[in-house]
C-alpha cells in the first residue's frame, strides 16, 4: 500500500472525499437554497434503488451529474458547497451524499514530489463451447533477472519450465497507470483493454500541489501512460516479458491490462477506483493487483470521536461503496490481490492514526482507531487476498503490516535486512522492476540522453538496450506493494495452469485461486525470539513486532510465501 502512498503499498494508499454535513430533513415547500462555489460531491444509493433514481435526485436538488457507477450505485456529481446535501437528506433513493475532492489551478511551479519514504528508502538513505488450453507454454531466464532475487524466491525460475502463463489470462493493475511502451511490458500490454479512470488534479482547493500540471490536455493521460512510476513498476513484477531482454516477471506470458485508478501523485479516489473494480469484472480480468489504500482515510471509522459528523458519514459512504464493488468483481470472477500495508502495525491492534484525512492538504488530526469500527480499504475489505511483506533474508520487512487479514506473504524487499553483513542498507535488498523513463528522467536517475545518472547509479538504475536502440530502465523498490504483484503472479499462474478454457477466455473462481495459492504456500516459522526488536536497525520502537501462530499460519507470514512452483505442479488439490 506508498505515499508516496501507495501502500505497497510501500508503501500503499487511500480513497479521499470529504462529507457535508448530516443535516435534519426539511420540508417539500422550503428546501434550503443553494449557494457558494461549486465542488463535487459522491452520493451513494440506498440499498435496493437504482442509480437512475439517485441521478434523478441530483438533478432535482439542483445538481449536475459527472459520472455514475452502475454496479456500486455511485454518482459524482457537481453542485453549490451549501444546501445540495440537505435537499437530497429526504431523498428514499440516497443513502449518503459526500463532498468529494475539488480541483485548483495549475501552478506555475513544478509538479511537487511525495513522499516515498517506504518505498524508496535507498533514496533516503542514499462461457461459450469449451475449447481445450494450449499445451503450456514455457519460459527462460532474462539478463537482469539475476537481480530480481523475488523471482528464485517465488520459485518462477522453475515454474515457467512448466507453466509460464497463457496469453488468455489478464491481470488488472490498478494503479497510477502502467508504461506500455516500456520494451518488457509492452509484448504483454493490452492496450485496447486499458482505461484510465482519473482526472489529473493540479492543486487541491487550497493551492497545494497534489499531481502538477497536466502533461495532457484535458488532464487525462492516455491508457498506457504512467506519470507515477509504481504501477509500472508493479507490472513488471507481475509479467515482464521473459524474451532474452532486461528483467522477467513472476507469470511472464500472461496479459497485462491498465485500469488506472490513482492519481499521478499516488492518491486514490474514490469514484476512479471503485469504476476500475467494476470493470475489471465487466471486461473478464482474472487477477486484480491493489497495492494502495483508499484516501483520505487510512481507516475509515464509522463512528469515530474525534471525526465530525459529517466526516463519519463519508467513511461509512467508502466502506460500502467499495464493499459494493469488491462484491461485484468477486461475482465477475476476478481475484483481488491486495498489499497488506506500510505502517508496520498488527492490523488486529492499530496504531492511532494522525494522517487522516490526508486531503485537502492541512485537515489530518489525531485518531484513535477501534479495530471493531475501523476498516482500512480494500485491504479488509470483502474477498480481499492480503499479502505481507518480507526479505531476502525471509525476514518480516520492518514496514509491513502484520497479523489480521494477511494471506500469504511475497519479497516485497527489506532495505535494512542483514544486519551486521554486507547486506545491510544496500539496493539489492529491494525489489527491481521496469521504470518509465519519463519518471526516470523527472526524478534524474537518468539525464536527457538517456544516460543513467551518477544519483541513478546510486540507487542501482538499471538500463538495457535492444539492437534497435529501444532502451528499458529498472529500479529498485520496497514495499507490501512490490509484494502482492509477486502474489498476483502466482495467481495468474494458477489460472494458466487450472483455469475452463473457452472461446471466451479462461475462468477459475476467485476462492479456489485462493485456495491453491494458500495451500501451496511455502510455511515460514516465526523468528526467534518470536518479538523482533526493530530498533536495532534504526527503527522507533513502535516497529518492534511478535509474531503469533504456527509453522501452519501466523501473523507474520499467513500461510506462508507464495511459491509458483507448487502451485502449477501441485495445486490440482485444492480445487476440490
Amino acid at each position: 500500500m506508498n505515499r508516496r502512498k501507495l501502500v505497497g503499498a510501500a508503501a500503499a494508499v487511500p480513497l479521499v472525499v470529504a462529507l457535508a454535513g448530516i443535516v435534519a430533513p426539511v420540508s417539500a415547500n422550503a428546501q434550503p437554497a443553494l449557494s457558494g462555489k461549486t465542488v463535487e460531491y459522491n452520493v451513494l444509493s440506498a440499498d435496493g434503488a437504482s442509480v437512475e433514481s439517485v441521478e434523478a435526485a441530483v438533478r432535482s436538488a439542483g445538481g449536475t451529474v459527472v459520472t455514475s457507477n452502475k454496479a456500486a450505485g455511485l454518482v459524482t456529481a457537481t453542485a453549490p458547497e451549501s444546501g445540495f446535501t440537505a435537499r437530497l437528506a429526504t431523498e428514499r433513493s440516497v443513502d449518503t451524499a459526500a463532498r468529494s475532492k475539488s480541483i485548483g489551478q495549475a501552478p506555475k511551479d513544478d509538479k511537487a514530489a511525495k513522499s516515498k519514504a517506504v518505498e524508496q528508502e535507498n533514496r533516503t538513505a542514499r462461457a461459450g463451447k469449451k475449447d481445450k488450453p494450449k499445451k503450456a507454454a514455457t519460459a527462460g531466464m532474462d539478463p537482469l533477472d539475476s537481480l530480481a532475487w523475488g523471482l528464485s524466491a517465488v520459485r518462477s525460475d522453475l515454474a515457467r519450465t512448466k507453466q509460464a502463463g497463457d496469453k488468455r489470462v489478464k491481470v488488472g493493475v490498478l494503479d497510477t497507470g502502467v508504461d506500455g511502451s516500456h520494451p518488457d511490458i509492452a509484448p504483454n500490454f493490452d492496450r485496447a483493454l486499458s482505461r484510465n479512470f482519473t482526472h489529473d488534479i493540479p492543486v487541491d482547493e487550497n493551492g497545494t500541489v497534489v499531481d502538477g500540471p497536466c502533461e495532457y490536455r484535458g488532464c487525462v493521460d492516455p491508457a498506457d501512460v504512467d506519470n507515477g512510476g509504481h504501477g509500472t513498476h508493479v507490472a513488471g513484477t507481475i509479467a515482464a516479458a521473459a524474451d532474452g531482454f532486461g528483467i522477467s516477471g513472476v507469470a511472464p506470458n500472461v496479459t497485462i491490462v491498465n485500469i488506472r485508478g490513482g492519481q499521478d501523485s499516488g492518491s486514490f479516489f474514490l469514484q476512479p477506483v471503485v469504476d476500475a473494480m467494476t470493470y475489471a469484472g465487466d471486461a473478464g480480468l482474472d487477477v486484480v493487483n491493489m497495492s494502495f489504500y483508499v484516501d483520505p482515510w487510512l481507516f475509515n471509522c464509522a463512528n469515530n470521536a474525534a471525526d465530525s459528523p459529517a466526516q463519519q458519514a463519508e467513511q461509512r459512504l467508502i466502506v460500502k461503496s467499495i464493499s459494493r464493488a469488491m462484491e461485484y468483481a468477486h461475482r465477475k470472477g476476478v481475484s483481488q490481490v491486495v498489499s497488506l500495508g506500510n505502517g508496520h502495525m498488527d492490523l488486529a491492534n492499530p496504531l492511532p492514526d494522525a494522517s487522516s484525512p490526508n486531503y485537502p492538504a492541512g485537515t489530518t488530526h489525531p485518531r484513535t482507531i477501534d479495530n471493531a469500527t475501523c476498516l482500512s480499504l480494500p485491504i479488509e475489505g470483502p474477498h480481499a487476498i492480503g499479502v505481507g511483506s518480507y526479505g531476502p533474508s525471509l525476514a518480516k520487512a520492518d514496514y509491513s503490516n502484520y497479523g489480521e487479514h494477511i494471506s500469504v506473504s511475497a519479497p516485497g524487499g527489506y532495505f535494512r535486512d542483514g544486519f551486521g553483513t554486507p547486506w545491510y542498507r544496500t539496493n539489492e535488498n529491494e525489489i527491481l522492476s521496469t521504470y518509465p523513463q519519463n519518471v526516470a528522467l523527472t526524478e534524474g536517475a537518468i539525464d536527457a540522453a538517456g544516460n543513467v545518472t551518477p544519483d541513478g547509479e546510486a540507487l542501482g538504475v538499471q538500463k538495457a538496450c535492444k539492437a534497435n536502440g529501444k532502451c528499458g530502465y529498472y529500479q529498485y523498490l520496497q514495499g507490501t506493494s512490490m509484494a502482492s504483484p509477486h502474489a498476483s503472479g502466482v495467481a495468474a499462474l494458477i489460472v494458466s495452469q487450472y483455469g475452463d478454457y473457452s472461446r471466451d477466455g479462461v475462468t477459475l473462481s476467485p476462492d479456489k485461486v485462493k485456495r491453491v495459492l494458500e495451500g501451496t504456500a511455502s510455511p515460514i516459522n516465526c523468528p526467534t525470539p518470536r518479538t523482533v526488536d526493530y530498533t536495532v536497525v534504526g527503527r522507533t520502537p513502535d516497529f518492534n513486532a511478535t509474531c503469533t501462530g504456527t509453522t501452519e499460519f501466523n501473523s507474520f507470514y499467513g500461510n506462508g510465501s507464495v511459491d509458483a512452483w507448487a502451485a502449477v505442479t501441485n495445486g490440482r488439490k485444492f480445487l476440490r
